[in-house]
């Protein structure tokens, strides 16, 4: 997978199978382990790299910084690489397209798009425009686009649970029209309300393993879900490991926290050579 078409073909068969794990790395090194355990598509967690930056999440980095941190991550590896772009950096829909084209420019071949800005949902007609925005900034075939929708993420406090399902389809028929390869719904959790969504949304449904839901892949498959997205989990391992590492360094000077870790040699032959 050579070319840019290339690899956003291979990334959107992958939403044609049984159902496929898309792990989030946070910066190249991450990103070079998880391609050699075999996954064969790498997305970026806008989360991670944040916090790699010492920043929380939720477009605390600039665009520009954010992109930079996508192109180095695209450069290590060979697989298809999908950019994490928040709200898409902008108020109008000519920020978004320029968000999505700077993405490509950076290697990227497919992206998150969401519908939520600090918190709050954007109206459904406006997100919809957005979405059509970054479609026409990426045409089909050269970047697979992932429409997210915030409504059972806390976009809707205190509305009934059927009404968040009617949002959330209503929502999704509007962006798949608007150009959406595929439809990215965090925060749903209850298997039959799953099982109802992927029936519904006639688009590939994504959803986040390890935020509000520890099901695993396997069961949201059989439920129907094409794509299964980590978000931050992964970054959230490594760190939380790090952080048990500093306190019983700092607290009893042991180190027990080597044991089992992957050693030097490996690492240094595992990241020797160029990949991307």
């Amino acid at each position: 997978m050579s070319t840019a078409d290339g690899k956003a073909a291979a990334l959107l068969a992958l939403h044609a199978g049984a159902g496929f794990v898309l792990p989030n790395a946070w910066d190249p090194g991450s990103a070079r382990i998880l391609e050699q355990v075999g996954f064969p598509a790498i997305a970026t967690t806008s989360a991670g790299i944040a916090w790699s930056c010492g920043v929380p999440d939720g477009q605390e980095l600039s665009r520009d910084t954010m992109l930079e941190h996508v192109a180095r991550i695209g450069a290590a590896v060979r697989v298809p690489v999908t950019a994490d772009l928040e709200a898409g950096y902008g108020d109008s829909v000519d920020d978004v397209a320029r968000t999505v084209a700077l993405a490509v420019e950076a290697g990227a071949v497919g992206g998150n798009l969401e519908d939520a800005v600090a918190g709050t949902l954007l109206a459904a007609d406006e997100a919809a425009e957005r979405v059509a925005a970054a479609r026409a900034a990426a045409p089909p075939g050269t970047f697979v686009l992932n429409a997210r929708t915030d409504t059972f993420f806390g976009g809707m406090p205190g509305a009934a649970p059927e009404d968040v399902f009617a949002e959330t389809v209503r929502r999704a028929e509007l962006f798949v029209a608007a150009g959406a390869d595929c439809v990215f719904v965090p925060g749903v959790v209850e298997h039959d309300t799953i099982r109802r969504l992927a029936a519904a949304v006639a688009a590939p449904l994504n959803v986040v393993a390890g935020l509000a839901s520890t099901t695993d892949a396997p069961t949201l498959f059989s439920l129907g879900v094409r794509r299964v997205s980590l978000g931050g989990s992964l970054a959230r391992v490594a760190l939380s490991a790090l952080d048990a590492a500093a306190r019983e360094l700092r607290e009893a000077g042991t180190l027990g926290f080597l044991d089992g870790v992957v050693g030097y040699a490996d690492l240094q032959r595992r990241f020797s050579g160029s990949a991307g």
